[in-house]
C-alpha cells in the first residue's frame, strides 16, 4: 500500500521532543491534531518504513502519523 506523504506543523520542545499540531492534507486543507494519544517507535505495516509513530485524534477520529527521519506520513 501506498504511503499518504504530509506536511506536519511541529512543536519542538527544548529536550528535544516533537508534537506535531496540524496537518496539512493532499488538497492543502489543513486539520488541527487534537489529542497525541500515544508515541513510539514502530514500523509501517501497511506501506514499509519505520519511525516514530504518533496515535493521534484529529477531527474525532483516531489516526496514525509516522515520523521517518523529518518525512512525515499515513499508511493509506
Amino acid at each position: 500500500m501506498p504511503k499518504i506523504n504530509l506536511i506536519v506543523n511541529v512543536r519542538h520542545e527544548k529536550d528535544g521532543s516533537a508534537f506535531p499540531t496540524s496537518i496539512v492534507w493532499e488538497d492543502d486543507r489543513q486539520f488541527e491534531v487534537d489529542k497525541i494519544i500515544d508515541i513510539r517507535n514502530a514500523a509501517a505495516h501497511k506501506c514499509g518504513g519505520v519511525g516514530i509513530r504518533y496515535t493521534c485524534k484529529i477531527c474525532g477520529k483516531t489516526v496514525e502519523l509516522f515520523d521517518e527521519d523529518g518525512h512525515w506520513f499515513m499508511e493509506k
